[in-house]
């Protein structure tokens, strides 16, 4: 009995009749299939019409062989954290997260421990869906969270199910047709000449420095606290109060900024009076500097 084989693990099919290959597309004989399934029995099936109709049951079978793998692994997956609470689940996908500085890290913690875990963190990984996160999103409105930390948190919680879904732990995307949380930030305060010259004499010798060095060499807070006066190299981590790397630069990144003579005064003069602690001007801004500054600029300060 003659065969036609197809590629390698795809299988054969043939007719059971006195008619050579060469005739089978006239004969009124049913072709018949031949394959391994997937634990590697042989098998046939009968009743094909065609050729075509043979060739396609071959490429369904050896396709679905391929897929085996792949949906067991799958299976494994949800088998392993569709059960896993969220508060489980963030644990692991924390150490992921190496790329956060520690600043985030306090920050996503913050978020988890404050608005995500007491409102989800024992809901089972398998369970969200869209309903889900749309009453966490009313959630957070009705206990009156701010927007700026509903669309912070709306984030976290996005990363995490968003991990989860490439798992392959939904078959539909949690997040599909959720409306986020609609956070417009107010404007930025540009202080005035006047403004600036209230600041230099609202608070400490601290903050008279902090002030000129951000306005007048163009610094960001935590370099102003660290910074060389002509190259920037490091800037103060506001949340462990350790010197480190700029923002979103390398450990060896630096920043040129320009030094007017005015600002070179006010430096001369703050080491003159208070001296240096390691080569370093500030080491800390008073709280009631903050205040004073903050009520100046007519803008709240964050708790």
């Amino acid at each position: 009995m003659a065969a036609k084989t197809l590629a390698r693990g795809m299988g054969s099919y043939f007719k059971e009749c006195e008619h050579s290959p060469s005739r089978w597309a006239k004969c009124p004989h049913p072709y018949k299939v031949r394959y391994r399934d997937v634990d590697g029995s042989q098998a046939e099936e009968s009743g094909f019409a065609t050729q075509d109709e043979a060739i396609n049951r071959l490429t369904t079978v050896y396709k679905a062989k391929k897929a085996a793998p792949r949906q067991d692994a799958k299976a494994e997956r949800i088998a392993k954290y569709g059960h896993m609470q969220l508060r489980e689940y963030t644990t692991e996908w924390k150490d992921g997260q190496q790329h956060l500085a520690p600043a985030s890290l306090s920050h996503l913690d913050s978020l988890l421990q404050h608005h995500i875990f007491p409102a989800l963190g024992s809901r089972k990984m398998s369970s969200f869906d869209h309903k889900v996160v749309d009453g966490f999103i009313r959630t957070m409105e009705r206990n009156g969270v701010g927007l700026a930390t509903q669309s912070n948190a709306y984030d976290k919680l996005k990363s995490i199910l968003l991990d989860a879904h490439r798992l392959g732990l939904f078959d539909d995307n949690p997040l599909a047709g959720v409306k986020p949380p609609q956070y417009d930030p107010k404007r930025a305060v540009i202080p005035s000449p006047e403004q600036l010259q209230a600041l230099r004499v609202a608070g400490d010798d601290t903050l008279t420095l902090l002030v000129d060095l951000m306005s007048g060499c163009g610094m960001h807070n935590g370099e102003a606290f660290a910074g060389d006066v002509h190259r920037i190299t490091e800037q103060v981590n506001q949340t462990t109060k350790t010197y480190g790397r700029l923002k979103h630069r390398k450990p060896t990144d630096y920043r040129d900024v320009p030094l007017p003579a005015r600002i070179r005064e006010t430096i001369e003069w703050h080491a003159d009076k208070h001296g240096t602690v390691d080569g370093y001007l500030l080491r800390q801004l008073m709280p009631g500097s903050i205040d004073k500054a903050a009520k100046i600029l007519d803008v709240g300060v964050a708790s």
